[in-house]
């Protein structure tokens, strides 16, 4: 297991049966009792906690008239998605292509295409289009003005990697000064009431 990274988990993945296509990012190490029920596409992001559920348990009480009776279905993720941390999914689910499903998000239906969703249950939230540009003029502005990426290269895979991540802090930081000058003040002042009205509290 320790020579797979996140990249290449994937092909760990494909030798317990599951169908996987191409540049996936998966951080979980389980795809549940059966990843061969599993089917994910190309390009799909799967953060940390992602469970994956692909048996009912709640067949359990049947098994008074059926001792032995077991209840599965498959999950499958379309193409370009993103699976948010802790997200929990049941069997029998298609997550549409182009979706996101919002992290702690419980989805016991099918996502549909191009859809945004979150909750306990997943219900849809937001466009993706809108979503997808309000991303964009974001980074425009968060982005390091004086990052280097080389032209074959991404952030991520960028031998530049560290510095940039360093340059992205001072650059967040510069961002949000005021933001973040305001929480500290208020927390500040939180502290110095609670220590006015319990003195004896350390």
């Amino acid at each position: 297991m320790r020579k797979y990274d996140n990249y290449t988990i994937a092909e760990y993945f494909r030798k317990q049966g599951a169908q996987i296509g191409e540049g996936c990012y998966i951080i979980p190490r389980n795809l549940g009792t059966e990843p061969y029920l599993v089917r994910i596409g190309n390009h799909v992001t799967i953060a940390k906690g992602v469970t994956f559920i692909t048996h009912d348990g709640g067949a359990w009480i049947a098994r008074d008239e059926y001792l032995d009776i077991q209840v599965f279905g498959p999950i499958i993720i379309k193409d370009n998605c993103v699976i948010g941390q802790n997200a929990i999914l049941f069997p029998n689910i298609k997550v549409g292509p182009n979706s996101i499903v919002g992290a702690g998000s419980v989805v016991i239906s099918d996502v549909p295409p191009n859809t945004i969703v979150m909750g306990v249950p997943a219900r849809p939230f937001g466009s993706i289009e809108r979503y997808k540009q309000k991303c964009i003029e974001q980074w425009k502005q968060q982005k390091p003005p004086d990052c280097l990426i080389e032209p074959d290269k991404n952030w991520w895979n960028s031998k530049h990697f560290k510095e940039n991540r360093e340059k992205l802090r001072k650059h967040l930081l510069n961002i949000f000064a005021e933001e973040l000058r305001l929480s500290s003040t208020k927390l500040k002042d939180t502290l110095n009431e609670n220590k006015r009205c319990y003195p004896n509290i350390q």
